[in-house]
């Protein structure tokens, strides 16, 4: 009860003002209903830039998905105009020791609110993600059906509510079995399909960063 409820405050707090749609310009307008028809585009970012990457992270005390998450955020917002926006993102919600050996599906998605609006630094918008990711990493345990439920915001079936672009970093690449006599090579399958307006996908390889964009192509 007591931690449930506080849990709830903190969101409330967190998403409040947020507005209910991230108005990115896209090509045509947004149908009344989602068909969640979909289509993946990829592409990669060499070890050079990631590694840059992981080394601006560290000098500021973040890690590589907060850096790539304040980059993510700063192009959304250069493309919608909102300075306040919201991404979500999956989390392995796997926080106490009981549950790390456990069978099961146990993500959930969090809600990172990103504010922009005095236009910082680059360093400036790490450190404000760091601490909105680290709070929210604090507050992980409240399912994101039960946020909806609380903050019941203006439902509509056009978009999903409070997010509507997600992030999402694997730091362990999947491998082909090592088979005697085999030889296995992993085949990438593009599913015709979008849950969401747009997801970022990254996976850290040796060669650099492994990434697809899957969007709403109505």
């Amino acid at each position: 009860g007591v931690v449930l409820e506080k849990q709830l405050n903190y969101w409330r707090r967190q998403l409040a003002g947020l507005p209910p749609v991230l108005a990115l310009p896209t090509d045509r307008p947004r149908p009344a209903v989602m068909t969640y028809r979909g289509e993946v585009e990829s592409f990669a970012i060499d070890a050079e830039v990631t590694r840059r990457l992981v080394t601006l992270g560290r000098e500021n005390g973040a890690t590589l998905f907060m850096s790539l998450l304040a980059a993510y955020a700063t192009l959304l917002w250069r493309y919608s105009g909102q300075p306040a926006l919201a991404i979500g993102s999956p989390i392995a919600n796997r926080n106490r020791r009981e549950t790390e050996c456990l069978i099961g599906f146990f993500v959930n998605a969090l809600v990172l609110r990103v504010d922009l609006s005095d236009n910082p630094k680059f360093r400036e918008l790490l450190g404000h993600v760091r601490r909105t990711c680290l709070d929210a990493y604090d507050h992980q345990d409240l399912p994101f059906e039960r946020l909806v439920e609380e903050l019941q915001p203006g439902r509509n079936l056009s978009h999903s509510p409070l997010f509507q672009v997600m992030l999402m970093l694997q730091n362990a690449a999947g491998e082909a079995p090592d088979t005697t006599g085999l030889e296995i090579t992993p085949v990438e399958l593009k599913s015709p399909t979008a849950h969401f307006d747009m997801v970022l996908s990254l996976t850290e390889s040796p060669d650099g960063l492994k990434g697809a964009w899957e969007y709403r192509t109505d």
